[in-house]
């Protein structure tokens, strides 16, 4: 047995004011000026100018009106402004005033308030934050991509590493250094409301994904700084309800939640936020174990550490640990914390004032973090630009990122079912729709453009209509562009749609006699506790209405647009096709189109397990005792959809794998896999090749297949190829009895769709 200790990885910076990824090596002399500089600046510091530094403050606090309900026009109001900035100190602002703006009103908020910060004796730059999810998302106008599980679906990591480096450009663009994004929870329940701001199921997907995007932000020509949520454990509640209690051991912990941190941290991420729940009775925010004993001395991080919205105070006010805030405070620093999202109220820095006063938090400690956000700041060059918008003069064409999202879209789109017959080629399946005739479109989320992005769009819920961008089509608009306007016949419907709405779209399908409707389902936006469900079933009026249609002789094409895997095994058996598009962005509608029409072969994959039923969302790396059915069968992992499952309009067989090192291998190899794939169609087709590995015997109950490699490749038309994936054996281990990450000898399976190669792994050879 070989012991592999979770990685000691550390962050390093390279040159005097640009942000890295740890790939090259620091100069130690670049190391040492800015430690030097760091330093220098500590020591002018007052007690004051620390625990200012430790504040964040929302941009609300320096507007005119109440927070929350600020005037319209949003403008700062120079009094607040001044009593955050220069009075407390107060070295962070994040977030809008409730919506998008512009880049130039983005220049006069940033503008102002760096100019109060040369006001303060410390003139230290304030760092601001936002949450620019799916493109610059808080920038009006600006080009928004699929939300993270659309961008999983690609499967493609370069496409995401480009996209990333696109939003980043517009961040800058509007002045601001710092993106809390990405997500790197990992999405093991479909009921948890922030399932699709993640990478899916897969702890390897979620972190090739994550370092992608981290790199995108940091490495790209316009670099920001990545912020990895929601560190650790966020997504797995146990009620499945957004912030309520996880239970989750260690091991596990450490197995499926924590890889996508370690190895975005070593990809040289800049930040962390944290967890806002509590896991196993312990609020992260109190958890030293998990903050420091993890977080710091194993995986070395020595970047900012910021907790989310308001989660200190909620230690005492929500979690009752903590008898009051100052003592929510103590708990919250010595766990760990480095800077507090407080972020509507001016006590925090008073208070941890009062703390090192008393004795009851070290002013060593606060030092620590000071150093942290010091050095992120250094790193982004705010001290050298004193955090001032760039000229707008540079702010990048729209035309040059567009592009990027689109194919993003385009490359999501993922179709699950298409087994109806063609109506005007009856040998064919049902998509492409081709021929002349009439399609019939309706559903609640067809002609909407919220429905296309979800939250965090413009708005925090996303549901505000009046801030979408200008322009951009809905799904029916790029129906009608694409097919033609002729051949579109549109029946709008709410999301409350009742049985008279249902019997006129269906007397209309029989008047007309379409080709095909294509019916819209899915959710309108929400996230967080906002979307918290009772049920993880399809609402039953859009299954009333595919049923309907169904009876009525109209072939149904069904497209998906949202965030989670609703469960509707009885709608989707009546259905001739089923689309799933995710949450595709303003790009969307187009790439939907482009897909139903055939003009774009589909090669999105689900980056999860489709449930079949609202009870039963195992994953694809369930273990072997979740396979046993009632009646002792081994066939209970029964899901609507696998994780990895995707069509494509020319089908692609794989018929042979083999592994090139023989049957044996040793420990520290790396393994060559060649699959042989062929496609039988009369389109070149891009097929995303899975490998998955299969630990036959182990000390810890081992998964029926955990994913190992995969690998995107093109295949002509009528093609027959191989292609070769690689699997380092050191990443053929689990976290063992003992917590620690360890490989096992034994007897491993390998595999390919229905193709597996076995092989004996030794210690040596």
């Amino acid at each position: 047995m070989r012991l592999l200790s979770l990685p000691a990885l550390c962050l390093l910076f390279l040159g005097q004011y640009t942000l890295t990824g740890c790939q090259i090596a620091a100069p130690e002399v670049a190391e040492d000026k800015r430690t030097h500089f760091v330093d220098s600046v500590l020591k002018t510091m007052s007690l004051e100018d620390k625990v200012g530094e430790m504040t964040q403050l929302t941009l609300d606090m320096v507007c005119v009106g109440k927070p929350f309900h600020l005037e319209e026009p949003n403008r700062i109001d120079t009094a607040k402004l001044r009593k955050a900035i220069v009075d407390l100190r107060v070295g962070s602002i994040l977030n809008c005033g409730g919506h998008a703006y512009t880049p130039s009103k983005w220049h006069g908020f940033i503008g102002a308030i760096q100019t109060a910060a040369q006001e303060k004796e410390s003139k230290i730059p304030v760092l601001y934050g936002i949450d620019a999810i799916h493109g610059a998302t808080y920038t009006a106008g600006s080009v928004l991509g699929p939300q993270q599980l659309g961008l999983a679906a690609t499967w493609d990591t370069a496409l995401v590493r480009k996209f990333a480096e696109a939003a980043a450009k517009e961040v800058v663009g509007s002045g601001i250094p710092w993106n809390f994004s990405p997500v790197l929870d990992v999405a093991r329940d479909p009921r948890w409301p922030r399932f699709w701001e993640t990478f899916g199921e897969s702890p390897k997907l979620v972190s090739d994904m994550g370092v992608a995007m981290v790199k995108g932000y940091q490495e790209g020509p316009s670099p920001i700084a990545a912020t990895l949520k929601h560190y650790m454990g966020y997504s797995r509640p146990l009620s499945g309800k957004d912030r309520t209690p996880a239970w989750i051991p260690e091991r596990q912990l450490r197995e499926y939640f924590l890889p996508p941190f370690a190895a975005a941290i070593e990809a040289g991420a800049a930040t962390v936020m944290v967890n806002s729940g509590e896991v196993n009775g312990i609020p992260v925010h109190s958890d030293p174990f998990i903050l420091q004993d993890i977080l710091r001395d194993e995986l070395g991080f020595e970047g900012l550490v910021v907790s989310d919205w308001e989660d200190i105070k909620y230690l005492y006010s929500r979690h009752k640990v903590a008898a009051d805030y100052k003592e929510a405070i103590v708990m919250a620093i010595d766990a760990g914390i480095d800077m507090s999202m407080v972020p509507g109220d001016y006590k925090f820095p008073v208070l941890l004032a009062e703390l090192v006063r008393e004795g009851r938090i070290a002013e060593s400690r606060i030092d620590q973090s000071v150093r942290y956000i010091l050095g992120v700041k250094y790193d982004l060059g705010l001290f050298q630009s004193g955090g001032l918008p760039p000229s707008l003069d540079g702010y990048p064409e729209k035309a040059s990122l567009e592009g990027t999202a689109f194919r993003a879209a385009l490359e999501s789109i993922t179709v699950l079912k298409n087994d109806g017959q063609h109506a005007v080629n009856p040998d064919q399946p049902i998509l492409p729709i081709g021929g002349t005739g009439q399609i019939l479109v309706t559903g609640p989320t067809a002609n909407s453009l919220n429905a296309l992005n979800g939250g965090w769009t413009r708005t925090w819920q996303g549901v505000k209509t009046q801030y979408n961008t200008e322009g951009r089509p809905t799904a029916v608009e790029s129906m009608r562009e694409v097919f033609g306007a002729d051949r579109i016949n549109f029946i709008g419907l709410e999301m409350d749609f009742g049985d008279s709405d249902i019997q006129s779209v269906v007397s209309a399908a029989q008047r007309q006699r379409p080709e095909c409707a294509v019916v819209f389902l899915g959710e309108m936006p929400y996230t967080e506790f906002i979307g918290n469900i009772e049920d993880l079933a399809l609402f039953g009026n859009q299954h009333d209405l595919v049923k309907a249609l169904h009876k009525a002789g109209t072939p149904v094409v069904g497209v998906y647009l949202g965030g989670r895997p609703r469960t509707f095994a009885e709608t989707d058996a009546v259905l001739d096709a089923l689309v799933m598009a995710y949450l595709p962005g303003d790009y969307g509608a187009r790439a939907i189109a482009d897909v139903l029409s055939g003009a774009f072969n589909p090669s999105g994959r689900l980056p999860f397990t489709w449930p079949r039923h609202a009870s039963a969302h195992l994953t694809h790396d369930r273990k072997h005792t979740e396979s046993i059915h009632e009646s002792s069968k081994t066939d209970a992992f029964h899901p609507l959809y696998p994780f990895g499952h995707g069509l494509s309009y020319s089908t692609v067989n794989t018929t042979g794998i083999a592994l090139v090192n023989g049957e044996q291998a040793a420990m520290g190899d790396v393994l060559s896999i060649e699959v042989t794939l062929e496609n039988t169609g009369d389109r070149s087709t891009m097929e995303t090749v899975i490998l998955y590995s299969q630990d036959r015997v182990a000390t810890i109950t081992p998964s029926v297949d955990k994913l190992a490699a995969y690998k995107q490749v093109v295949i002509p038309a009528g093609a027959t190829l191989t292609t070769t994936l690689t699997v380092d054996t050191d990443k053929l281990g689990f976290i063992n009895r003992n917590n620690v990450y360890t490989v096992e000898p034994g007897a491993f399976g390998l595999r390919v769709k229905d193709q597996v190669v076995e092989f004996e792994l030794t210690d040596s050879l």
